[in-house]
C-alpha cells in the first residue's frame, strides 16, 4: 500500500508539472492576441473554392497537403474539369494524386536550410489556449510587417523570426512596425504599438482580409474535410439519443406502474 501511494505521488507530480510547463509555453507563444476567424466561412463554398484557389497559386509551391488527394477537392462543388485545369500544376498529378509540394525536398533542404512542413494539419495543430488554430493562422497571414534584420526581409508578430517569405505582400502590400520607446534604468525599451502601411496592395485591407478568411477556412477543411459532416451528423445523434431516453424513460414508467 506504500508503494502504491508513493508511485500515485509520483505521477500525480508528473502530471502538474507537464500541466504547468506546457501551459507555460503555450502562454509564451501567445503574446499576442489572435484575431477571431470569421467561422461562417466554413459553411461557404464560394469561400473555400477561393481558399483552394490562393493555397494552390500562393502555398503549393513550397507546401504540401499530402493527407489530401486532388479528387477530394470535388466536396467543394469543383468539378473535375477545375480541378484538372485549375488546381493541377504538377502534369504528373492526377487526381488520385495527394496535393505535394512542386518543389522538390533536396532543393529546399539546400536553399533554406529544411523543407518547409506540410501544412495538413496545421489548423489543428495550432490551436492553443489563445485560441483555435483557425484564429491563428487568420493572425499569422494578416502580421507581416518588413523587417531588414532578417534573411528574408520579413518578421511576424505571431512568430517572430519566421523564416517564410511573405508571398502574399502584392496582395497586402507592405506594412512596418511601429514602436514606442521608453527609458527603464538608462536602457532604451521598445515596445510594439501596431502596423503601418508603407505602401499599398493591389487589395484594400477589407478584401485582403476576407481572402485570407477564405484560404484559412480551406486550410480548416484540410486539416478535417469531414468536419462540418461530423458536426452537423453530431446534432442529429444527440436528438435521437434525447428522444430514445425519453421513450425509455416513459417505456419504465409504464413498465413499473402497478409494482409498489
Amino acid at each position: 500500500m506504500k508503494n502504491f501511494y508513493k508511485s500515485t505521488k509520483k505521477y500525480l507530480l508528473i502530471f502538474f508539472f507537464c500541466h504547468f510547463s506546457i501551459g507555460s509555453i503555450i502562454a509564451a507563444e501567445s503574446s499576442i492576441v489572435l484575431d477571431s476567424f470569421p467561422s461562417k466561412k466554413l459553411n461557404d463554398m464560394a469561400a473555400l473554392q477561393n481558399g483552394s484557389k490562393l493555397f494552390m497559386n500562393y502555398c503549393a509551391g513550397c507546401h504540401g497537403i499530402s493527407q489530401v488527394r486532388y479528387g477530394r477537392l470535388k466536396d467543394l462543388g469543383l468539378t473535375k474539369s477545375q480541378i484538372k485545369d485549375n488546381l493541377i500544376l504538377n502534369s504528373q498529378a492526377t487526381l488520385a494524386s495527394p496535393i505535394v509540394a512542386s518543389m522538390k525536398k533536396t532543393d529546399s533542404k539546400e536553399w533554406f536550410g529544411k523543407a518547409p512542413p506540410d501544412l495538413s494539419l496545421t489548423a489543428r495543430s495550432r490551436s492553443s489556449g489563445a485560441g483555435s488554430g483557425a484564429d491563428w493562422i487568420y493572425t499569422y497571414l494578416r502580421s507581416y510587417y518588413k523587417d531588414s534584420d532578417q534573411a528574408t526581409g520579413w518578421n511576424n508578430l505571431v512568430y517572430p523570426g519566421v523564416g517564410m517569405p511573405h508571398v502574399l505582400w502584392e496582395m497586402e502590400g507592405i506594412k512596418k512596425a511601429s514602436y514606442t520607446e521608453e527609458v527603464e534604468q538608462g536602457v532604451i525599451k521598445k515596445t510594439f504599438k501596431k502596423l503601418v502601411t508603407e505602401s499599398e496592395g493591389n487589395f484594400t485591407q477589407a478584401e485582403y482580409d476576407n481572402n485570407i478568411a477564405d484560404l484559412t477556412a480551406f486550410m480548416v477543411w484540410v486539416a478535417e474535410p469531414v468536419g462540418q459532416f461530423r458536426k452537423r451528423l453530431g446534432v442529429w445523434v444527440i436528438l435521437f439519443l434525447s428522444l430514445f431516453v425519453f421513450i425509455a424513460w416513459r417505456l419504465n414508467a409504464a413498465y413499473w406502474k402497478d409494482i409498489k
